[in-house]
């Protein structure tokens, strides 16, 4: 039998709530606040059928172009081909939350420029660059009052 085409077709666990999150949407949803210019994340919460995204937009990010009092429009940019289309898509509140993506770059901005001012203040120069970590160095294992051990699982036992 042919599997169906619907709009929600094969949904089946994408947009299932988790666990101990059924119910209606918490109220805290609806005050938080939305700007054009945020980054934000797009996950369906199928308790609120209205304003849902389609599937391909589950998971997705995107841009914040207009603000209306229970949605949002959300750039968010497609692979069609060889070339990126980008997508408006209008989606209630309760299926968008800010996303911790520039969180972390954020926040070392912020202590890139602590460490600057008080490097200024001491008159000397710093390295405010993310340094790779560098492979662990090498050790030697010896035999001398530590012989190999030989090492086997132990046997199940039922212990009834």
């Amino acid at each position: 039998m042919p599997h169906s085409f619907g709009y929600r077709a094969r949904t089946r666990h994408m947009f299932k709530r988790g666990f101990k999150e059924h119910g209606p949407v918490k109220l805290s949803t609806f005050l938080i606040n939305y700007h054009v210019g945020d980054i934000v994340d797009i996950k369906a919460n199928a308790a609120q059928q209205k304003g849902m995204p389609h599937k391909y937009y589950h998971g997705r990010t995107g841009i914040v172009y207009n603000v209306t009092p229970s949605a949002v429009g959300v750039i968010v940019y497609k692979v069609v081909g060889n070339r990126y289309i980008e997508k408006r898509v209008n989606l209630r509140v309760e299926h968008v939350r800010h996303s911790k993506c520039r969180q972390e770059f954020l926040d070392r901005v912020k202590a890139n420029h602590d460490a600057h001012v008080i490097a200024k203040e001491k008159g000397e120069r710093i390295n405010l660059r993310r340094i790779p970590l560098l492979p662990r160095e090498a050790r030697t294992v010896s035999t001398n009052d530590n012989a190999p051990q030989t090492i086997v699982p132990v046997p199940y036992e039922t212990t009834i």
